[in-house]
């Protein structure tokens, strides 16, 4: 198979794992997601932020969560067989350099056996780096939630990312981040909502006009400074109120993952 050793092995991987794991063909469904109506960020306040990139171009967000790992979601490389991944992270600009940047090679990219293309059910994907990372002030991984409970209605969450910030589709180059109130599951699964998709594997967070949304999927949403889900890869209109955002949440998915780091 052409392409790059790690890559071949993640094919490789996701077919032992998953059973009839499947990558799509180029130009099939892509990750969706950006930060809309937020601001800049404060550089290096996010140390835990990572860019998973393939071939040295943003795909998608993700969040360190320990020297050797770094947690994102499982479509971000549903297309990317053929592509080299890199993890950057220490980053607050993609384009000029920092001291505290440095991209690493992924050995070994795990997404979750139950996850399937054309579902955002167990959207998780686990990307052990070719080293441990060099922790610092500007690269620090971020506690996961370990209590398996629902976040409460209106708590304010963080959530960042390089994704697009406008309908026009303009990239930034600095980490942009915006807070959003978490909504409860009972509204988010309204018929003229989200129609009864939304599992107890999953939260929402209000869309109206803020939101995440292609480029931030991946990326954590953090409520009282741990890491509480991940932007799901699902298509959707971003900032639509009738459209609250998708994240995965990690705490129902602990066992699943520290079991992957143990290994």
């Amino acid at each position: 198979m052409p392409g790059s050793p790690q890559l071949a092995a993640l094919v490789f991987l996701g077919a032992a794992v998953c059973g009839e794991w499947t990558w799509q063909a180029a130009g099939a469904a892509q990750p969706r997601g950006r930060i809309l109506g937020g601001r800049e960020a404060e550089a290096h306040a996010r140390p835990y932020m990572a860019s998973v990139q393939v071939n040295g171009q943003h795909r998608c967000g993700g969040v360190l969560i320990s020297a050797q790992w770094v947690l994102s979601a499982a479509h971000c490389l549903e297309d990317a067989a053929d592509g080299k991944v890199q993890v950057l992270l220490g980053a607050h600009s993609l384009s000029r350099a920092e001291p505290s940047q440095r991209r690493y090679d992924v050995r070994r990219a795990v997404p979750h056996p139950d996850s399937r293309p054309d579902t955002i059910d167990h959207d998780l994907l686990l990307l052990q780096l070719s080293e441990k990372a060099a922790l610092g002030p500007a690269v620090r991984p971020q506690p996961l939630q370990r209590e398996d409970r629902d976040v409460a209605p209106g708590t304010l969450c963080d959530v960042a990312g390089w994704g697009v910030v406008s309908h026009a589709g303009r990239r930034p180059d600095r980490l942009q981040h915006v807070l959003l109130p978490v909504l409860d599951r009972a509204t988010c699964n309204l018929r003229t909502y989200h129609d009864g998709a939304i599992t107890q594997r999953m939260m929402c967070a209000e869309s109206n006009r803020r939101d995440s949304c292609r480029g931030d999927s991946g990326g954590p949403l953090v409520c009282g400074g741990v890491v509480e889900g991940v932007v799901t890869s699902g298509a959707r209109v971003c900032g639509n109120r009738k459209k609250p955002g998708i994240y995965t949440r990690v705490a129902s998915y602990a066992a699943w993952i520290d079991g992957v780091l143990a290994e």
